[in-house]
């Protein structure tokens, strides 16, 4: 059995190969992560497509973008992942082959509220928007090449738990308790989903991402009081830039090397900062029994069932 290639030392957005002819899509687009992601994969020939829940948020964002790459292949669609029928109208409307579809956009320790269809509201947007998005998307997907879908966690996931009989946490909602739940589904979908893809034979690789502690504006739109001040602090203390962070999502969309089922972080102490390099996930989302007890649940709330029946030569 051949391994996969260790990730090369302080791997940089400059060792991106040509992405000329790939089609990518990146959630979550308009702001930090999401938007250097785009910005790195469009300026290696990528056409990206962004997405963006704010259309206003948005058009700046592709502005921005055209305004630094002239000449790049970007284009804005409308995406909100807090609304399945939102995700649907998406998914319905993208009629070409998907190379990469990178699970980017997030929200993080709101107060509690929940989305349109009733769901507490960082469930529903980091896991349940992005499962029914890659399931709407899998036909696409399959039509790419070297196709690959690049969910972004977080090392928050390792305090995560799934709250199967209080997901709306109607009884006790914490922001942090309940963002970490969702950043461990995260975790759990993407492993299950590169069991699923591997046991049928379906030539699309999942892998995971998560950039560290990075400045961007999550700690800013999400967080409110003491909390948000907190975090205000310790984003000019002690994160890293969105530069750095984003190195190894990119690393996964892009490097001919990885396989399914990676997972990619930071190389630096406790995974905070640094370059590139394969981590290992909790112990408890690598739990195969919780993975598919949670898989048969986000079917049920979604509607999404994936088809990975082979497709005919």
């Amino acid at each position: 059995m051949t391994t996969a290639p260790a990730v090369p030392r302080r791997w940089t957005a400059d060792d991106i190969p040509d992405q000329t002819g790939r089609t990518i899509v990146v959630t979550g687009a308009n702001s930090g992560l999401g938007y250097v992601t785009a910005r790195e994969l469009a300026r290696r020939g990528a056409h990206v497509v962004l997405t963006a829940r704010d259309p206003d948020k948005g058009g700046a964002a592709l502005e921005r973008l055209r305004g630094e790459l002239p000449g790049s292949s970007v284009e804005l669609r409308a995406l909100d992942l807090a609304d399945l029928d939102s995700v649907h109208a998406f998914a319905a409307a993208l009629d070409t082959p998907v190379d990469v579809l990178v699970n980017n956009a997030g929200i993080m320790m709101p107060p509690r509220s929940l989305t349109k269809q009733g769901f507490e509201s960082q469930f529903g947007t980091n896991h349940l928007g992005h499962y029914a998005l890659t399931g709407l998307l899998l036909d696409r997907l399959r039509a790419g090449r070297d196709p690959r879908v690049v969910t972004v966690t977080s090392t928050l996931h390792k305090g995560g738990a799934i709250h199967f009989d209080d997901l709306d946490g109607r009884r006790s909602y914490t922001p942090r308790g309940f963002y970490s739940q969702s950043k461990f589904a995260n975790v759990l979908f993407g492993l299950e989903l590169d069991r699923r893809l591997r046991a049928d034979a379906v030539p699309v690789r999942s892998l995971l991402a998560h950039p560290g502690y990075s400045a961007t504006n999550l700690q800013s739109s999400g967080p409110t009081g003491l909390l948000k001040a907190v975090l205000r602090v310790t984003n000019r203390l002690v994160a890293q830039d969105v530069e750095t962070g984003v190195l190894n999502q990119l690393y996964a969309a892009a490097s001919p090397g990885v396989r399914g089922g990676q997972f990619i972080g930071p190389d630096g102490r406790n995974e905070s900062k640094g370059h590139p390099t394969l981590v290992r996930p909790a112990e408890s989302a690598t739990d195969p029994e919780t993975a598919r007890r949670l898989w048969d649940l986000s079917e049920r709330l979604t509607g999404v069932r994936y088809d990975f029946a082979p497709r005919p030569r």
